[in-house]
């Protein structure tokens, strides 16, 4: 069964979010500024529905097939 593109995209950005994340205190600083588009295009991708051209926008930037 595959993953529908929304999950794929979700699951790209928590792995990028998982090895990029940092130490605790840059975490805390909240100044990185890749870390905070990536939890940008994360919140925006749970907001969008299925077939939203958002989720198409945001795998594109992330490189996700």
């Amino acid at each position: 069964m595959s993953d529908s593109l929304k999950d794929r995209v979700r699951a790209k950005l928590l792995a990028q979010l998982a090895d990029d994340g940092g130490t605790a205190a840059e975490q805390a600083e909240g100044d990185d500024p890749r870390l905070n588009a990536l939890r940008d295009d994360l919140d925006a991708l749970e907001s969008a529905q299925d077939g939203d051209p958002v989720i198409d926008d945001i795998a594109a930037r992330h490189w996700v097939p």
